[in-house]
């Protein structure tokens, strides 16, 4: 699921920002961009947020803006010296003049001017690690609440469907007679009525009437129907058990297509299935 969270924590020298998103993935996948001062902690942070999100596309960002003024480059001295020394002693040996602007041009040389890189401090980290926490706990509250309304729309699909069941009853008495007549009427067609022994013909239809039986069918999509809304009130993670009913689900409204030999019950299947490809669009988002 999908999930924001943000914090700033400020220090006397610097403000620190930390962002940290989510996208829907079936693994987890963090991508962390972090400046080269906590380089170092990585493998902590990692461990701290696969701990906390059991899966997703996690982006994390942490930067920084230094409250001081810039660290100023040192000049440093013994390297200075020995590039003076050196040009000195080469200039002597060919008689060239070496005063001038010697030194400017000496300082703009490798490792002559040296930055102190400061410390990571412990009092620092632990502020990062306490809004790192914080980021991670907004960005739960915000896949909470679209866990919430995925929950709301997958429970609104299933009683659609569980409505369209009990819409099938409302054609079913009218379905076999259109069938018994249909039949009759094909005999009729190709043959005499004198030839027609209407005790086999009630045998063979009701044997046909059990192949295109849909009872079963009806009642296991009714029990999966039950048992799915069940499990998305169970806790997380339930995804991969949702995937599994609604494929269930799916197998049962496919028979009852295929056995439906009806043009109105095909409607309200295809409806059925209309919400079906919703469920299992949304289940895809669900931990």
């Amino acid at each position: 699921m999908t999930g924001y969270g943000k914090s700033v924590a400020e220090t006397p020298q610097k403000k620190i920002t930390i962002e940290i998103k989510s996208l829907n993935s079936k693994q987890f996948d963090l991508n962390a961009r972090l400046p080269w001062l906590y380089k170092e902690k990585e493998t902590e942070i990692r461990n701290l947020i696969s701990q906390r999100l059991d899966r997703g596309k996690i982006d994390l960002n942490i930067s920084f803006d230094s409250m001081e003024s810039e660290a100023v480059p040192v000049i440093n001295r013994s390297v200075v010296k020995n590039y003076y020394n050196q040009i000195k002693e080469i200039a002597a040996e060919l008689g060239i003049e070496s005063e001038g602007e010697l030194l400017s041009t000496i300082l703009k040389f490798p490792d002559a001017l040296k930055t102190e890189k400061p410390e990571l401090q412990e009092e620092e980290w632990n502020l990062v690690i306490e809004k790192l926490n914080e980021s991670v706990d907004q960005l739960d509250i915000y896949r909470s609440e679209e866990g919430k309304s995925i929950e709301k729309d997958l429970k609104a699909c299933i009683d659609r469907i569980i409505g369209f069941l009990d819409e099938i009853r409302n054609f079913e008495g009218e379905r076999i007679v259109r069938i018994r007549e249909k039949l009759n009427y094909s005999l009729l067609e190709n043959f005499n009525r004198e030839n027609i022994d209407q005790n086999r013909f009630e045998q063979e239809l009701i044997f046909y009437l059990e192949k295109l039986d849909i009872n079963e069918e009806k009642v296991r999509l009714k029990n999966h129907c039950d048992y799915f809304t069940e499990k998305i009130a169970s806790p997380p993670p339930n995804g991969k058990i949702l995937n599994f009913i609604t494929q269930e689900i799916g197998r049962e409204i496919n028979t009852i297509g295929s056995k439906a030999n009806d043009a109105s019950i095909q409607k309200l299947v295809v409806m059925m299935k209309d919400d079906l490809e919703k469920i299992k669009e949304q289940t895809l988002n669900v931990l």
